[in-house]
């Protein structure tokens, strides 16, 4: 990661955010460079001999060709440190409230240099280990207290190791020296601050099979189509059917220690109201605001198309710093689709030859490069401790039209895919997960994991849920071409259970105080209550009774409202099970009734 002789050429020619520099021979491909007297950020992303093609992060507008063109000689790199939670960056890591008071207006200065992380605050440094102690690469030398929720680590930088030759307690700015590490190539002063170029995976000592369970509080997930830790989710639907209130709900309700929320690309007025609701939600878990454990990464579409694409690799390198200190990551990029936008237009400009609907050909390989950077894993360091990643992605086809190339190319390297439906969005039935469009690859192994804790009733109730909600598909075919009559009384009772599915168990309120989350605990003595019913009026119905009946027993109404029972009173929702049984065997024209599941 060292350092390169700086570069110096001159701008040739400018098309929108693509700047072409000749007199650049020697400089790297992503490099970072200085772009005209201003000095606007860019990246060098084509080379062909002297001649260089570089995106600019920044507006190039008034750049004029024989400006000079100056290389870092030093990739597109992230600043890592104490200071990173609860502030918001743009897609190439500038601080947005900090660059505010350094222009002294809301709108970014253009070249603009202000340091992703506040140099002068000091921060209380507490050692782990002594000195004389031998560490290796990724070993935890001592903690800060980030914010009140998140204790940051501070470790050994990669490719460093030795015994400690000093290290000590006190306060400190992130580029002072808090230890000295003595190895075989001398002594390596260590900071509290790292950088790492975001196109670079940080490594990882051994990559974890995805079979942990990330519940999320949202039933229609957890149950029917679960994420687990690690793993990699694609939230596809039409504009107005929930993609970012889906992100909202998933950022604070998830079992995650971190998050990150990367904006890429989306609407200003979205990105806005994310910046001015994550502080004032409360985190469930502590009881603080939900930013002291948030990271925000805002590039709207009214931002440089450029810095969109960067946005992304700089989101998922700031959750690999976190998962390395053996936390549980949730990353949410809100839109990939606008960052495959910006990847198209910047192919265009470099003339490649396009793919499907113009993006570039090479569209799946960035897109899979992107989400294999998820996954849980044990990191580097002697305790061998565990974090992850998990990475949700919502996507914008056009028109809702899933055979875009966006979304083709994120189902083929996601295993979980919630497809959204505007049809039920209008129907203001929330989240708008469509049931028979979505799947995850994961439930037959999370279904085992719950299983263990359920007794084995977790698998054989989900699949039934998910059948009955199948055959109601299926019947209400034939009740919109010739009427509910023509169903038999046990059809219809399955048209009535998977109303009760829909409307008691899959619809969720965001807005309620209870209803916003339900444990796992709860879901399933919601779900087992539903199919148990089922089961009793379909053995009832056998034995002669009416259907209408059955469907005005009192017990009905306090199904459907099972979902308002607070966490803490569960043992209401298990008393039901015994009371819809003395109610069905009531209407039973012989009376008694076998036990049914």
């Amino acid at each position: 990661m060292g350092m390169k002789e700086k570069i110096v050429g001159t701008i040739a020619k400018i098309s929108g955010p693509l700047v072409v520099a000749d007199g650049m021979s020697g400089a790297g491909m992503y490099d970072v460079v200085r772009v005209g007297d201003l000095g606007l950020v860019g990246e060098i992303i084509e080379l062909k001999e002297a001649t260089a093609s570089i995106q600019v992060y920044e507006e190039t507008s008034g750049l004029k060709p024989g400006e000079p063109v100056e290389s870092t000689g030093a990739p597109l790199s992230v600043e890592l440190g104490p200071g990173l939670i609860e502030q918001f960056y743009d897609g190439v890591q500038r601080p947005l409230n900090l660059i505010e008071k350094a222009a002294e207006s809301p709108y970014i200065t253009r070249g603009i240099n202000v340091p992703a992380i506040d140099r002068k605050k000091k921060w209380d440094f507490e050692p782990s280990v002594d000195e004389g102690f031998e560490v290796t690469e990724g070993d935890i030398l001592g903690f800060v207290q980030e914010t009140v929720i998140v204790r940051h680590a501070i470790s050994v930088p990669y490719g460093v190791s030795g015994k400690i030759k000093k290290i000590e307690k006190g306060s400190f700015s992130v580029e002072e020296t808090v230890a000295v590490i003595s190895g075989p190539d001398g002594d390596s002063k260590v900071t509290m601050l790292q950088k790492w170029p975001v196109r670079t995976p940080r490594p990882v000592f051994r990559r974890l099979a995805p079979n942990v369970p990330l519940t999320t509080g949202q039933r229609v997930v957890d149950t029917f189509f679960p994420l687990t830790r690690g793993g990699a989710a694609c939230v596809p639907g039409p504009f107005g059917s929930g993609k970012t209130v889906i992100q909202h709900q998933l950022a604070k309700w998830a079992d995650a220690e971190i998050v990150v929320y990367v904006g890429c690309g989306e609407r200003g007025n979205e990105m806005t109201d994310v910046l001015l609701e994550f502080p004032e939600l409360v985190d469930p878990k502590s009881g603080h605001p939900l930013m002291k454990r948030t990271v925000l990464i805002a590039n709207t579409s009214n931002m440089p198309v450029a810095a969109r694409e960067a946005s992304i690799y700089t989101g998922i390198t700031i959750a690999e710093y976190y998962r390395d200190m053996g936390y549980s990551v949730a990353l949410m990029a809100d839109s990939t689709s606008r960052w495959a936008e910006a990847l198209r237009e910047i192919s265009g400009r470099l003339e490649e030859m396009p793919g499907e609907e113009g993006y570039p050909a090479y569209l799946g390989t960035r897109l899979a490069s992107f989400y294999e950077r998820a996954g849980r894993a044990i990191c580097l360091g002697s305790d061998k401790r565990e974090g992850s990643i998990t990475a949700i992605g919502a996507v914008s086809p056009p028109g809702g039209d899933l055979s875009e190339p966006v979304s083709q190319n994120t189902l083929r390297v996601t295993k979980v895919f919630w497809g959204l439906d505007a049809n039920l969005a209008y129907q203001r039935h929330f989240p708008a997960i469509n049931w028979l469009l979505s799947y995850s690859l994961y439930a037959e192994k999370l279904g085992e994991y719950w299983d263990n804790l359920y007794d084995g009733e977790w698998s054989v109730l989900r699949t039934e849920a998910m059948s009955l909600l199948e055959d109601e598909d299926r019947l209400r075919e034939i009740v919109r071409l010739v009427g509910i009559d023509a169903l038999s009384r046990q059809e219809r009772m399955i048209l009535e259970t998977a109303k009760s599915l829909r409307e008691d168990f899959l619809h969720q309120n965001a807005f309620h105080e209870i209803d916003t989350y339900a444990s796992m605990d709860k879901q399933f003595r919601m779900l087992r209550n539903i199919v148990s019913f089922h089961h009793l009026c379909m053995d009832a119905i056998e034995r002669g009774t009416m259907i209408q009946d059955l469907f005005a027993l009192p017990v009905r109404e306090q199904i459907s409202r099972m979902r308002y029972e607070d966490e803490k009173e569960l043992d209401k929702i298990d008393a039901l099970l015994p009371q819809m049984k003395k109610e069905v065997e009531e209407l039973l024209p012989e009376g008694g009734m076998d036990d049914v599941a």
